[in-house]
């Protein structure tokens, strides 16, 4: 009887809307697929809040996401935001300003099937989302035609 019971519970808690405060901090993000690199520099229209070194990084389905252009469920991209330090003509990597998370959930309709959730600086537990994600979903309906994903695979 409490197997039954608890298997019902846990279908009835998984079959729950899952909000964009339930992504959790991606551990083990730096040893995914890293996609690419860039620098948003002081002049850019992003640059409040988004200047600085830029790493995007795809955990195994959102790989196969990028080749394929299609995300399943679990797929997971990291956004990595570090301030820019000059070291003597070139530009290094400084503190960590944000951790942003793009979870694919098809459930999320309202934010295009994605969970969105940025962490401050170095903290697994400051999230910065207040919004369950409609800000940053904003602004990725620019790419609407890529499944709301910036980044590319290069050729």
């Amino acid at each position: 009887m409490c197997r039954v019971i608890g298997a019902t519970a846990l279908l009835l808690i998984l079959a729950l809307p899952v909000q964009a405060g339930d992504v959790t901090y991606p551990d083990e993000y730096r040893s995914w697929y890293h996609v690419k690199s860039m620098v948003i520099d002081q002049q850019h229209a992003l640059a409040d809040p988004f200047a600085g070194i830029h790493h995007v990084y795809a955990n195994a389905a959102a790989l196969a996401g990028l080749r394929g252009g299609e995300y399943a469920d679990g797929a997971v991209l990291v956004f990595d935001l570090l301030e820019t330090q000059d070291a003597g003509h070139a530009l290094a990597e400084g503190p960590r300003k944000l951790l942003g998370v793009m979870a694919r959930d098809a459930r999320q309709a309202e934010t295009g099937g994605w969970r969105f959730e940025a962490f401050a600086g170095d903290s697994r537990s400051e999230r910065l989302v207040k919004d369950g994600g409609q800000s940053c979903y904003a602004c990725h309906t620019d790419v609407r035609d890529r499944a709301f994903v910036f980044s590319q695979l290069r050729p």
